[in-house]
């Protein structure tokens, strides 16, 4: 019996045989439809049913795949779908051509919305930066609030979303509590499929009060009063029926909230921390909101890199590393501070450059327009911006007296900092 993972390679082999191979290049397009059950049908042009003898091949290549494929098959004679136009059924689907056989597309049809396989371009504002990890506790959500303080010092107006819904905590760490709010993004989420967002939205941001040169406005997951959380989290990623009928993805409701506040707000930078892990919100918040960075944070250990590869090899399956690639940054988190690259630094670099030299281009000696990074470019997006483990700074609660000093920032998160402040260098308008 054939497993989920071998359905594709299976397909392929049996497409690539000889009078098969023959048939499906005499179409104008064919399409592998995998359902949300894993099931497999063919979808080929309606005049491919209106040829008999076409037609036949057809059916006795699907007998072939069934059987190779089985039980992730249908029975033959439901096996084939017609259709008049390709971009019909591709329509809303995640989509993908099949490497190998020209004029093959793959369709996946998913439960949820997060697939991670296509990014957004870049919003046209404020660069927006999100920082991701594939586990907890890496020192992400500290990092976040530090940079946000740093660049506010610095007279950049920032704006931080809270985006962490099943574990928030940021939001606490950064305002007082004279200055929690009412709302969160939770609750936009939800108003919003009523139409009702601009009720909480007044109260969905607030400055958190540090004595810097710009404002730090902060969006929380939620109130201060969560109240019915779980009921309302178990409906932010709904799509939103609009009059006509039509769907509206949440991560596209959650843009246009993200347009709101910056339209609200114009900050100069928007941080957004992510929900860890492989799951709805992460994938939103990496690939849907136009982040300008994904700073992906990294811990020694076999956890991380597992769950960093899974994300590669399907960046690489789908195509789609190419767009990703110039966007990612590694970060090592919880670096032992004990002077100078460690050998814990060193681990990480060889991991990374392990994990990133897969989307690097092939380059000859005087190849100056592949994209490519020697293994100790310390320019290059698997070089691991080093923050040092410091007690003072372990843990939210403890955070919110230890933004002030510059210098104590600046010997912890320095890497970190610099590398975001070159990239609004590069940002903004000349």
């Amino acid at each position: 019996m054939t497993t989920f993972d071998q359905i594709l390679p299976a397909t392929a082999e049996i497409l690539n045989e000889g009078s098969h191979r023959e048939t499906v290049e005499q179409l104008a397009w064919l399409v592998i439809n995998r359902d949300l059950n894993g099931r497999v049908r063919l979808i080929a042009p309606e005049e491919a049913e209106r040829n008999e003898a076409t037609r036949q091949v057809l059916v006795t290549l699907y007998h072939a795949l069934a059987e190779r494929i089985a039980p992730h098959d249908y029975p033959v004679a439901s096996g084939i779908l017609f259709e008049a136009d390709r971009e019909a059924v591709c329509m809303g689907a995640t989509h993908f051509p099949l490497p190998g056989i020209d004029r093959i597309w793959v369709i996946d049809r998913l439960a949820t919305e997060g697939n991670w396989a296509k990014i957004a371009p870049e919003s046209p504002g404020a660069p927006r930066v999100v920082f991701f990890s594939i586990k907890g506790g890496v020192g992400r959500s500290t990092a976040l609030a530090a940079t946000a303080w740093s660049l506010a010092q610095q007279g950049r107006t920032v704006l931080v979303i809270d985006m962490d819904l099943e574990s928030p905590g940021l939001s606490n760490a950064l305002l007082p509590p004279d200055r929690l709010l009412s709302y969160g993004v939770t609750d936009w989420l939800v108003e919003d499929l009523v139409d009702n967002g601009e009720t909480v939205f007044p109260d969905l941001y607030a400055e958190a009060g540090f004595n810097t040169q710009a404002p730090l406005y902060v969006v929380p997951a939620h109130g201060a009063e969560p109240g019915e959380y779980i009921a309302k989290l178990g409906r932010v990623w709904m799509p939103k029926i609009g009059r006509t009928g039509t769907p509206e993805p949440w991560s596209a409701r959650l843009c246009r909230l993200l347009d709101a506040l910056e339209n609200a707000l114009r900050p100069d930078v928007i941080l957004i921390d992510s929900r860890a892990g492989i799951d709805e919100v992460a994938s939103a918040c990496v690939t849907d909101l136009g982040a300008a960075a994904v700073l992906l944070f990294a811990i020694a250990g076999r956890q991380t890199w597992s769950g960093y590869r899974v994300l590669f090899d399907h960046w690489q399956r789908w195509g789609s590393v190419r767009e990703i690639r110039e966007r990612l940054q590694l970060v090592a988190g919880l670096v032992p501070d004990d002077g100078g690259r460690n050998a814990y630094v060193d681990q990480l670099l060889e991991d990374a450059w392990e994990l990133f030299s897969t989307t690097y281009d092939e380059a000859g000696p005087d190849d100056t327009e592949a994209w490519n990074y020697a293994p100790e470019d310390e320019t290059a997006p698997h070089y691991p911006l080093a923050i040092h483990w410091n007690r003072g700074w372990f843990g939210l609660s403890s955070l919110r007296p230890r933004l002030g000093n510059a210098d104590d920032v600046r010997a912890v998160f320095g890497p970190l900092l610099e590398h975001i402040e070159r990239l609004l260098v590069r940002e903004t308008p000349t």
